[in-house]
Order: C-alpha cells, then sequence, then structure tokens
C-alpha cells in the first residue's frame, strides 16, 4: 500500500488556537480549566471547563458564512485553513477532485438543539429555523470544509464518540492507500460545553466535581475522579509520500500504523481485560512493520476516569509485556481536558510533534500513585530519548477503540 505522511497541522483549542502555542503550552505544563461561562452553573455541580479563548472565525472564512455555522464547523474550517497554509498546498494548482475530507465530530452542535428547543417550546413549531438540522449534524463539519476550500474529492464525516477523531485520521489514510485521493484534510472537531453536555455527562458521573484546576484532571493519579471537557478542533493535512515528494512538501512524520477494534462489552466502560484497546495497538504495531519493542512512547487515551485509566493500563501490559514499563506513556487530556471528538485528532498532533522534537510532554497533575497503575506515566518531560514510534490511542463509548502510530520520518 501507499505511504502516507504528514505534512500540515491546524488546531483550535483552550491551549492555544494555533500549533506553536498550543505546542509551547504544552511544553510549559499548563492547563486550561477555568469557570464555566458560557451558562449559568448555579445549579450544577461540575463548574469547570476547557474552553476556547479569543477565537476568531472571520479570520478563517467569509463573515457571512461564519454565520450559518455552529462553533464546531467554525472550530474545524480554522483548524483545517492552518493545516493547508502550513502543509503549503496550492489548491489553485492541485486536482481538488484528489483531495478528501473526513473531519467528523462526536455530537455536532448541542446548542442549536438547546436553541431550537426552546423556540418550540414558547413560540411553537413555525419559529424553529428553517437551518435548524444542517446546523446541527454533526457531518456538517466535513461539508463545510470541503464547501470552504472547494475540495471534491471523497468526503466523510467518522462518528465513533471519543475515538472520532482517530478514527477519522485512521480512515483518511486507507483512502490514501487505496488511491482513492492523493491527499485528505482529516481530524476532529467537537464544541459541547453546554447545560445539555454537561449535565449529560455529569448524570453518567464521568466528569469531575474538582474545583481546583490542579487536582481537575490528573489521569493515572489515584485522586482522579473523572475528566474536564475541553472543546476545539484538530486537523493533519495526509499524503501519499508519492505525492508530498512531487511537489517538494516538507513531510512532518509518516502515519505507519492503525489499528480499529471493538471491545463488544459495554456502551460506556471499555473491556475490563483492556483485550480490545490491546489488539488495536497491535495491528498498528504491524502495519507498521516493526515490533512492539520498538515503540517509544504512547499517547493514552487516560481520561482520568477510573475505568478508562486502569483498563487501558491493563491494554498496554497486554500488547508490549514486559516492554510496557519501558515506555512512556502520558495524557494530553491532563492539559487539554476532553475534547471528545477532537480528542484523538489533537492527540495524534502531539504525537507527530513529539517525534519531530524528540520531547514526551508530562503528564500534568499526576502525583499519587494509584498501586494498580504501576507504569511509567511521565511525571517529568523526557527530553532525552529519540523518539521513533509513538502511538496515540482513543477509546470511545460503545467499545470503539483506536491506535494511530506515527513515525519519525527519514525519507
Amino acid at each position: 500500500m501507499k505511504r502516507v505522511v504528514v505534512t500540515g497541522m491546524g488546531i483550535i483549542s483552550a491551549m492555544g488556537n494555533d500549533i506553536d502555542t498550543f505546542w509551547d503550552n504544552i511544553k510549559e505544563q499548563k492547563t486550561a480549566f477555568k469557570p464555566i461561562t458560557y451558562f449559568d452553573t448555579t445549579d450544577y455541580k461540575v463548574k469547570l471547563a476547557a474552553q476556547v479563548e479569543g477565537f476568531q472565525p472571520e479570520k478563517y472564512m467569509e463573515p457571512k458564512a461564519a454565520k450559518r455555522m455552529e462553533a464546531f464547523c467554525q472550530f474545524a474550517v480554522a483548524a483545517s485553513a492552518q493545516a493547508i497554509k502550513t502543509a503549503r498546498l496550492d489548491l489553485n494548482r492541485e486536482d481538488v477532485t484528489r483531495i478528501g475530507v473526513s473531519v467528523g465530530s462526536g455530537i455536532g452542535s448541542l446548542q442549536a438543539i438547546e436553541r431550537e428547543h426552546q423556540k418550540l417550546l414558547e413560540k411553537g413549531p413555525k419559529r424553529v429555523a428553517p437551518l435548524m438540522v444542517p446546523l446541527m449534524i454533526s457531518n456538517m463539519a466535513a461539508g463545510n470544509v470541503a464547501i470552504n476550500f472547494g475540495l471534491k474529492g471523497k468526503c466523510t464525516n467518522i462518528v465513533t464518540a471519543c475515538a472520532t477523531g482517530t478514527h477519522s485520521i485512521g480512515d483518511a489514510c486507507r483512502y490514501i492507500q487505496c488511491n482513492e485521493v492523493d491527499v485528505m484534510i482529516a481530524g476532529g472537531t467537537e464544541a459541547a460545553i453546554s447545560p445539555m453536555g454537561i449535565a449529560g455527562f455529569s448524570a453518567l458521573s464521568a466528569m469531575t466535581t474538582e474545583t481546583n484546576p490542579k487536582r481537575a484532571s490528573i489521569p493515572f493519579d489515584k485522586e482522579r475522579s473523572g475528566f474536564v471537557m475541553g472543546e476545539g478542533a484538530g486537523v493533519v493535512v495526509l499524503e501519499s509520500y508519492e505525492h508530498a515528494m512531487a511537489r517538494g512538501a516538507d513531510i512532518l512524520a509518516e502515519l505507519a500504523g492503525y489499528g480499529a477494534t471493538c471491545d463488544a462489552f459495554h456502551i460506556t466502560s471499555p473491556s475490563e481485560d483492556g483485550e480490545g484497546a490491546a489488539m488495536a495497538m497491535l495491528l498498528a504495531v504491524k502495519e507498521a512493520g516493526i515490533k512492539p519493542e520498538d515503540v517509544d512512547y504512547i499517547n493514552a487515551h487516560g481520561t482520568s476516569t477510573h475505568h478508562n485509566d486502569l483498563f487501558e493500563t491493563r491494554s498496554i501490559k497486554k500488547a508490549f509485556g514486559e516492554h510496557a514499563y519501558k515506555l512512556n506513556v502520558n495524557s494530553t487530556k491532563s492539559m487539554t481536558g476532553h475534547m471528545l471528538g477532537a480528542a484523538g485528532a489533537v492527540e495524534f498532533i502531539t504525537c507527530v510533534k513529539s517525534v519531530m522534537e524528540n520531547y514526551i510532554h508530562a503528564t500534568a497533575g499526576y502525583e499519587v500513585q494509584d498501586e494498580e497503575l504501576d507504569l511509567n506515566y511521565t511525571k517529568l518531560p523526557k527530553t532525552n530519548k529519540t523518539v521513533n514510534y509513538a502511538i496515540s490511542n482513543s477509546l470511545g463509548f460503545g467499545g470503539h477503540n483506536g491506535s494511530l502510530l506515527v513515525k519519525k520520518f527519514v525519507g
């Protein structure tokens, strides 16, 4: 199959609205957790979130177009614009029928549903906005990216809950490998910090009620108590190696392996023995043509919930055996919060930066060791180790597992 490489990246997040700002803040171990300002949380137990700040959609799209998009679509278009720019992809010189889009959202727009439902109750069905449905549905992130940039290749929307961004990138890789396209704009986006979003995840007991930002999202820590919701988008430009070389692109890294499995176990909990996630990692390793012991680093799903962190630790041990204790494992969610459908894409970008710079960021806030969790969760940044291979894991409600293997590009 064709080799697939990464040539561009873009990001909108509470940790920064461009790659450089995001990465600098990650390296400084800053956290993005602040009191929710989008709505009154008086009656809510959850008080913190990781909200995007300073985002200006008109920098990336026409104001008229922005008004016809909900936040999750605006984030996707903005991150895509950054990725295309950093890839130096001149769309005027490309065959746009060979450029596709795979940008997923796990939820779409809860805000549109809330807003129009209120109108329905107060003013009747005739007052519901004509554009409610196209504003709300999750595939409009991919659709708006394609429309904004005139991309006429394959355009899909993967929805696998918190694994959406990972599967969107993985499936985009397959389209290139199978020669359906030459280039894919791929990633995930989410904007679910809303009354219904916070209430729903809170009712599941999945979110922390901690009000101290330094102890709110603490993956793998014994005192972990749930995740902090984040928002934003992560998008990458993927290309076949041949296409990237032909146009003289700067190749950032190679996407060498992709594994996807299902636990077939429970609608919210990962499999207790970690078998499904372990298999996804091993499939990615096998496709890359390497051995498990060649992997240097795993960016874990790491949600800071009791079950996820325990069962994911078991999956790493199951997949890597004794080598699991030599791996650096961390969780970007310790700083970004859980960006739901965008999480996997943002964490894939983190892995690309890690292999580019030989830098593995710390799991921020990790202090108290849990006796059941005995791997190296990277309490301090790792700066003296060559990172040749990194894996990004995502686990989604419904039992969806996805693993992406990033390889340092050496030509």
